[in-house]
C-alpha cells in the first residue's frame, strides 16, 4: 500500500562532515550511499527534494592553513568545497538511477549550472532531485542560511537538517546520558536557550517566513521517511 507522505516538498541541509563518516575528512563511499538510500526512499514516495550541502569534510583538511587567511578569501574556498561534495552526491545518485541536478551560486559552467530559480523550481516538478552547491554565494554567510534562503525561494514545506545527532536536547547527549530530546521547540525558544539548531540569521529567516524545521540524524536507518511521513522523529521547530 503507498503511503501518503506529509510533505510535498522538502528541502534537506546536509553538512559536508555528514559525507565523512567516520573518516577524519573527505568523502566515505558507503556513507554517502546511505544518505542517497534515505532520499531515494522518499523521492519514491513521491516527494519533491532539493538539498543544500557544506563543504566542512573537504575544507577541515585545509583548515590548518587556512587559519590566517582573509575571511571571504577562506569562505569562497569552502563554496568552491561543497560543489565538489555536490558532484560527489549527484555521482551516487546516478548509480541507483535517481535523476538529479546541481546548481551553484558560483558560476563554474563547465561544471555545474548556475543557480536559476525558474530552472530549479521545474526540475522538482520533474521529480528530480536539486543540490545547491556554493551557499549563498557570498561570504560571510553559512550554508544554514543559504539552506533557508533556498528553502524559502523553492517553496517547500519543511527544512529538515540532518545531523550526526536524532534531535535537539536539553544538553550533549554524549556527556550527559539524562539528556532529554525535545520533540518540539518554537522558534523562539530554540534563539532564547542558544541550542545552535542552525545559525542565528537561518533561525530568524524561517521563522520569519513560518517555514518549520525538523532536526534529525541522517544515520538513522529510514529517519528521513519517517518524518516525510509525519512521524515523530528527531526535534520539530516552529513558530
Amino acid at each position: 500500500m503507498q503511503q501518503t507522505p506529509a510533505y510535498k516538498r522538502i528541502l534537506l541541509k546536509l553538512s559536508g562532515e555528514a559525507l565523512m563518516g567516520e573518516d577524519a575528512y573527505g568523502i566515505n563511499r558507503d556513507t554517502v550511499d546511505r544518505i542517497v538510500g534515505q532520499v531515494l526512499e522518499v523521492v519514491n514516495l513521491g516527494v519533491e527534494v532539493a538539498i543544500v550541502i557544506g563543504g566542512g569534510n573537504i575544507f577541515r583538511g585545509i583548515a590548518p592553513a587556512a587559519s590566517h587567511m582573509d575571511r571571504a578569501t577562506a569562505d569562497y574556498m569552502g563554496m568552491l568545497a561543497t560543489i565538489m561534495n555536490a558532484l560527489a552526491l549527484q555521482d551516487a545518485m546516478r548509480r541507483v538511477d535517481l535523476v538529479s541536478r546541481v546548481q551553484s551560486a558560483l558560476h563554474v559552467e563547465q561544471v555545474v549550472e548556475p543557480y536559476i530559480r525558474g530552472k530549479a523550481m521545474r526540475y522538482l516538478e520533474e521529480g528530480k532531485v536539486v543540490i545547491f552547491a556554493a551557499g549563498t554565494g557570498n561570504p560571510f554567510f553559512t550554508t544554514d542560511t543559504a539552506a533557508a534562503l533556498r528553502g524559502m525561494e523553492m517553496n517547500v514545506e519543511l527544512v529538515l537538517k540532518a545531523t550526526k545527532v536524532d534531535g535537539v536536547y536539553t544538553d550533549d547527549p554524549k556527556t550527559h546520558p539524562d539528556a532529554m530530546r525535545y520533540q518540539r521547540l518554537t522558534f523562539d525558544e530554540a534563539i532564547i536557550k542558544n541550542l545552535k539548531v542552525m545559525d542565528a540569521t537561518a533561525l530568524t529567516l524561517c521563522r520569519d517566513q513560518k517555514l518549520p524545521i525538523n532536526v534529525f540524524s541522517i544515520f538513522k536507518p529510514a529517519a528521513l521517511k519517517r518524518i516525510v511521513l509525519g512521524e515523530d522523529e528527531g526535534t520539530f521547530l516552529h513558530n
